[in-house]
């Protein structure tokens, strides 16, 4: 194995385990009340309470990279996110945000269309039980990502 196969094998096995931290950290976040979901929601909930937010997730699929009010919409989130030091993430793969998140990534039986989850806020109300090791794993991600110079880091996230 060379240095550089081990290299892409750590940054691989790296990946998952945010990949992971981040699905657990969701969930727990939701089962809390203490997700916010959509572009506009999030906005409007930055604008209000931005000490609040503890992480910004703005996810994309490949046929979202010509929407252009999207990509304006995330360019302002990512300039808001880091001037108030709220660590953002970006990430591929909506559908499995929908099945982490329990909803429906298509309009249902009844007609209902399927939430916004192009931005995804965590909250950190009064209780402290979201100081759970997969927001530490998250944050450490991004503030790695950040001393790279990489100021809004990238995660793919895998169908199971």
């Amino acid at each position: 194995m060379t240095l550089e196969e081990l290299g892409c094998n750590i940054t691989e096995k790296k990946m998952e385990t945010v990949s992971q931290a981040l699905e657990e950290l969701l969930v727990a976040a939701q089962q809390q009340d203490c997700l916010t979901l959509g572009v506009y929601e999030s906005a409007k909930l930055m604008n209000v309470d931005p000490d609040s937010v503890v992480l910004c997730v703005l996810a994309t699929d490949e046929e979202d990279e010509d929407d252009i009010a999207l990509q304006i919409h995330f360019t302002l989130i990512q300039a808001f996110c880091c001037d108030n030091d709220i660590n953002i993430l970006r990430v591929s793969g909506i559908r499995r945000l929908a099945q982490v998140l329990g909803e429906p990534s298509t309009v249902d039986s009844n007609g209902n269309e399927p939430k916004d989850l192009h931005c995804i806020l965590v909250t950190n109300t009064q209780c402290q039980s979201l100081k759970c090791q997969a927001l530490q794993d998250v944050g450490n991600y991004c503030e790695e990502s950040r001393c790279k110079n990489q100021w809004v880091p990238y995660l793919a996230l895998q169908e199971r």
